[in-house]
């Protein structure tokens, strides 16, 4: 999707501010940057829509140099998303989501109708918010807003600069959750530069942990916690290697006594008092089966961290959570695994304190 091929960028005063960047963000995927003040993530980031210019090196987006591009249809194409949310004062919500798609030329039926849409999905109420002014929204509304004028225009990828670093704890969380459950729905590209690690392992797909202009270590948030490259990368993250970081794939239950095949179930061989994973014969997932009724439920995947799986037991009713890999039933997790996990990684630490 975006590639970077050798980029480095040196300023007239002689700093560099990148050195041989290679970095290949996916489609789909959101990439986090992240690493001390200097060490280069906005600066990554603003050369995807140009605004800064690499001194050696190539930048594709779809296989294409971004210099081949019409510079105005690129950055119409690149949703931007700033820290000062930089809506406009004297337009409304709607005025404000419209800017790129009226430049576009959009039917007014159909960027009315994408307004909507988007409002709905990030809880602000159409009917109450469309006329509204930044200055008669909160600052977690307002973002919100800052976000959809980026989508308004179905661009593929997303630029986010620290979109949340001057909002309260409360807001930021909030806005994290909805930039997760967005992008579980709409599968955009992002690139999102933070300095919080927090929100980083929290949001990105990936983590590209930078230092001095070079990427120390480009890996998912569970191998940058689990796998650290090197003592920076250790430091830096710091004690956030708990239980609650662990995999759902470390303590599932891998036995068949909580799996049943679909055809076991319509032919009746087993009697189901509680909870079961249903599959197919190949061994993709089916749902579950509770107390003998078919049920609809959410998997959940290998990779997944414990402090996410348990935020999906919270929101279901059920004692037991299918696991799958690639869409293959892998395993089941009950709420009980999690907690006599925990109360088994409590019991080691006190132990080892112990022989200190």
């Amino acid at each position: 999707m975006i590639t970077f091929t050798d980029v480095t960028k040196t300023y007239q005063d002689g700093t560099t501010a990148l050195k041989n960047i290679n970095l290949q963000v996916q489609e789909g995927e959101l990439l986090a940057l992240i690493g001390p003040s200097g060490c280069g993530k906005t600066t990554t980031m603003k050369m995807i829509n140009r605004l800064i210019q690499p001194t050696e090196g190539t930048i594709l987006i779809h296989n294409k140099d971004i210099r081949d591009y019409n510079i105005h249809e690129l950055r119409w194409n690149i949703g931007y998303v700033l820290q000062e949310i930089a809506l406009f004062p004297h337009m409304t919500v709607e005025e404000n989501i419209s800017v790129v798609p009226e430049m576009k030329k959009w039917k007014k039926k159909e960027l009315s109708s994408r307004i909507d849409e988007l409002m709905d999905m990030v809880g602000l109420d159409p009917e109450k918010h469309r006329k509204r002014k930044p200055g008669e929204l909160s600052g977690g509304q307002q973002q919100r807003v800052g976000v959809l004028r980026a989508l308004a225009a179905d661009p593929d990828i997303i630029l986010m600069d620290e979109p949340f670093s001057a909002l309260d704890p409360i807001s930021r969380e909030q806005l994290q959750k909805d930039i997760r459950n967005l992008q579980q729905e709409i599968k955009k590209t992002i690139v999102f530069v933070t300095h919080d690690m927090d929100e980083a392992l929290a949001l990105g797909d990936r983590v590209c942990l930078m230092k001095a202009g070079e990427i120390v270590q480009l890996d998912t948030p569970q191998n940058l916690v689990l796998n650290p490259a090197n003592e920076f990368v250790k430091d830096f993250i710091g004690s956030r290697k708990t239980p609650w970081q662990t995999a759902v794939d470390v303590i599932i239950d891998y036995t068949n006594n909580k799996i049943l095949t679909v055809e076991e179930f319509e032919k009746g061989r087993v009697v189901l008092e509680g909870t079961f994973a249903l599959k197919n014969a190949d061994g993709t997932y089916e749902g579950i089966i509770k107390n003998g009724e078919r049920v609809q439920s959410p998997a959940l995947s290998n990779d997944m961290i414990l402090r996410d799986a348990v935020q999906v037991f919270e929101s279901e009713s059920h004692s037991l959570l299918p696991v799958v890999k690639e869409d293959r039933l892998i395993g089941t997790l009950s709420y009980r695994d999690i907690v006599l996990y925990l109360k088994e990684s409590e019991s080691n630490k006190v132990e080892e304190v112990s022989q200190l």
